[in-house]
Formats: C-alpha cells, structure tokens, sequence
C-alpha cells in the first residue's frame, strides 16, 4: 500500500501531457507548470513563480476567507447556543406565567365562592325569617279558627235547644256570640325578594369585584429589563439585585444599563402614570423612543430619545440631557404625563401635582414609559413601583 501511495503521489507531481517535474506556477492561468509547459504557446509569456512560492502566497490568499469563515461558524455557534438559552427561557416563562395565571384565577374563583356563599346566606336569612313570621301567622289563625268554631258549636248547640233551655242559656250565649277579633289580613312583603337577589346579579358581583382587584395603567415588560433586575409577578415593580440572572440575550433586553421599558408603547393620544419613589436616593423615570440602543453605555438626551428625569445622591435633580432641576422637597411619587400629540412629557410631585419639569419635543416614533431603580452601591435597594389607579363604574341613565 505504501508503494502505490509513493507512486500515486508521484504522477500527481508530474505533468500529465509531459511527464515532467510540476515546478512552477502559472500566475495568470492559476495551474501548476511544468517547464515544457511553461514553453508552450498556451503559457507563453504569462508570470510564473516557483509552486513553493505559489504555495505560501495562495495560502496567505485564502486564510482571510477562512478567517471569515470561521468567524461566521463561531457567530452560528453562538447563536445556536442562544436559541437554546432562549428555548429553555420560553419553557420557564411559560410555566412561570402558567402558575400565575392559576394564582390569580384562583383568587377570583375564590372570590366568586364567597360572594357566591355570602348570597346564598343572605337567600337563607331572608327565607328563615319570612318563613318563621309566616309560620307565626299561621300558628294564630289557626288558634282564632280554633276560637270561633268551638263559639260556632256552641251558639248553635243553644239554638238547637227546645225552647226553655235555649230562653234560660240565652244572656250567656249572646255574650258568647259577641266577636270582637279583626278580620284577618295577608301581609304585605311576605315573598322572597327576588328581584333584591337575582337583578343584576352579575354586574352588582362585578362591581363588588372592582374593590378586590387592581389595575396599573403601566406595567413592566420582563422581555426588556436588565438581567440585574428583579420584576414582581404583578409586573408592577422593580428592584436591582446583585445577581445577574441567565436570561436570554434578544435585541428588546437591555444588557448593560439597569433599565427597563412599559410594555405598552405610544403613538398617539394622551396617557399617564404615577411611581412611587419612596426614600431612594438614585432613579431614572420617563419616557423613552422604541429605537433607543439597548446595549451598552446609554445618555439620556431627548436627541438619543430620553424624556427623563434622574435623581442622584439623594438630593440633585436632573432633566436627562438638558439641566439640573430644583425642587422645593423631596417627592415620594412621581407623576409622569405624555402628550404624544403635542410633543409633551411632563412631570409631577403627586403629592401636590406640582410641575417638576416638562420636556417640549416632537415625537416620530412609537415611545414606551421607562424606568431605572439605579444600582446598590449607594444603598439604593427600595424598588420602582408603578401605582395602581382606583377603578369606577357609571351608570348612564336611558331616556
């Protein structure tokens, strides 16, 4: 086998019309040469080099390509990887959700049982009590029935008498005979109050609801926040942690600044929301463009896309980008407003809705509400919560 390989090898470093040595290489024609080849009238005058040369430069040649190459199987590799992250990211979103959606389902159900229960005991109540006074009633006519037939036996036993007797029984039987009792009369609301239980039963529960349950006219997109940040399950709230989780990388998620968006985002009309601060010493709240970079180091400017205000060291106030602010005392809440039509985002102390601050820009795109509760380092460890907002229902009369 060895020889045949010797050999082999050897016709492959041999001129297949000349049998002569491959020494060269035509550079024009990219073949290897031998120097009959060379001589002939096809190579005539085209560069040739030595094949050693040729070797080390056409390696050289080629190794940017391969280098590209390889960059591109690692960039794959990567992201083969990612997708993996991702997929095994969706599965524990996706039971993570699916346990909280029993969670919630299971206090409205639970809700519904004891609005429910609380019904039924109000039906029993009212039926008990309308029963026994009926019942009551009853047990009464009964005893005057009771009282004015043994009179009617009697009178009629006297009158049946001959007449003497009838003469003699006649001063007590007409006392007898005297009936003082009122006639009898139904009463009035005696009935089950249907109506009072069944009208309107499922808005009056639905109504009742409303004071059981929540809504934030914002709420937090996990898919974009920072994996240093911790989202309630409600998806109200915020706080830095010093753990980064292994969440999947994705162009939504911030992946170095501590930030996240609102799920929702804005192109027209007017919308607000209220977050409460508390005692922190450092936050970003605002309004931001869908277009903003979500990687890397971030300025705040309206001309990046940043409607924001920051609070830093516990006491300096900041309009992103634009000037320090002043204020008269430290707010627990902040109001934020946008007016996407108008070109306004402004903010407020909503203790007493004073203005803070309010930007004047022209929106293009779709904007997001945006929050960052800022690192620990300056322990900064309350977090960002968006208020709920109190729920009401008006009825409009019809005419």
């Amino acid at each position: 086998q060895k020889t045949e390989r010797e050999t082999t090898d050897k016709r492959g470093a041999h001129c297949s019309l000349h049998g002569e040595k491959l020494l060269l290489f035509c550079k024009h024609d990219k073949e290897p040469l031998c120097l009959v080849c060379q001589t002939s009238k096809k190579h005539k005058d085209h560069p040739v080099c030595p094949v050693e040369e040729a070797v080390l430069d056409l390696k050289e040649e080629i190794k940017p390509a391969l280098n590209l190459i390889q960059e591109k199987l690692k960039r794959f590799t990567e992201t083969e990887q990612e997708c993996e992250k991702t997929a095994k990211h969706i599965r524990s979103q996706a039971q993570h959700t699916e346990r909280q959606i029993k969670v919630e389902f299971e206090k409205l159900h639970q809700f519904l049982r004891e609005e429910e229960e609380a019904r039924l005991a109000a039906l029993r109540q009212e039926d008990e009590q309308k029963s026994r006074i009926m019942n009551e009633k009853r047990e009464n006519i009964t005893r005057h029935i009771s009282t004015l037939t043994d009179k009617i036996t009697a009178i009629e036993k006297v009158m049946d008498a001959e007449d003497t007797s009838f003469l003699k029984s006649y001063k007590s039987i007409r006392e007898r005979a005297q009936c003082t009792l009122q006639n009898p009369e139904l009463l009035s609301g005696a009935l089950i109050d249907v109506a009072k239980h069944l009208g309107n039963l499922k808005f009056r529960v639905w109504e009742k609801m409303l004071g059981v349950v929540q809504y934030t006219p914002v709420v937090l997109d996990p898919n974009t926040a920072a994996p240093w940040l911790s989202l309630a399950d409600d998806l109200t709230t915020v706080r830095y942690t010093d753990t980064k989780q292994e969440y999947p990388d994705s162009p939504e998620r911030f992946s170095w600044c501590v930030n996240v968006l609102g799920s929702e985002g804005f192109t027209s009309g007017k919308h607000s929301w209220e977050v409460k601060v508390v005692n922190k010493p450092k936050w970003d709240i605002g309004v931001v463009n869908e277009s903003i970079s979500r990687k890397g180091h971030i300025t705040y400017s309206p001309g990046t896309g940043f409607w924001v205000i920051m609070l830093r060291n516990g006491c300096k106030y900041y309009a992103g980008g634009v000037t320090h602010l002043t204020l008269k005392r430290k707010p627990q809440s902040i109001r934020v407003q946008l007016d996407y039509d108008m070109g306004e985002v402004s903010f407020f102390d909503s203790s007493d809705m004073s203005v803070i601050y309010t930007f004047k820009d022209t929106f293009t795109e779709r904007v997001f509400p945006f929050f960052s509760p800022c690192t620990n380092k300056d322990t900064n460890e309350g977090p960002l919560q968006i208020s709920p907002v109190k729920v009401s229902v008006t009825i409009m009369s019809s005419h």
